[in-house]
C-alpha cells in the first residue's frame, strides 16, 4: 500500500516538474517576442503565430495552460507591453508581498 502511494506521490511530482519546464518555455517564447518587438516592431504577431500553431498550442498544453483566443489575445497584449518576462515575475511578486504585508497590518 505504500508501494502505491510512494509511486502517485512520485508520479504527480514529475508532472509537476515537467509543466514547470513547459512554463519556462512559455516564458522564453514570450522573451524571443518581446525581443522581436523591440528590433522589429512584430512581436505580438510573432507570439500570436506561435501560439496558434501546432507546437505552440502543444506547448502551452502541457504547461497547464489553455491555449485559446482569449489567452492569445494575453500573450499578444503582454509583449506589447514591452516587459521582459523577469522584470514582470519580480515586479509581481514584489507587489504581492507588499499586499501581504499591509492586509497583516490592518488585521493587526
Amino acid at each position: 500500500m505504500v508501494d502505491a502511494a510512494d509511486g502517485t506521490a512520485f508520479t504527480h511530482e514529475q508532472g509537476a516538474r515537467a509543466r514547470k519546464l513547459f512554463a519556462a518555455v512559455v516564458l522564453a517564447a514570450l522573451d524571443d517576442a518581446i525581443a522581436d518587438d523591440k528590433k522589429y516592431g512584430n512581436g505580438p504577431e510573432q507570439i500570436a503565430r506561435w501560439a496558434r500553431s501546432r507546437d505552440g498550442r502543444e506547448v502551452l498544453s502541457c504547461a497547464g495552460i489553455d491555449p485559446n483566443e482569449r489567452v492569445v489575445a494575453g500573450l499578444m497584449e503582454f509583449v506589447s507591453k514591452g516587459v521582459r518576462t523577469s522584470v514582470a515575475l519580480a515586479r509581481e511578486e514584489s507587489e504581492r508581498r507588499h499586499a501581504a504585508a499591509a492586509a497583516e497590518a490592518e488585521a493587526a
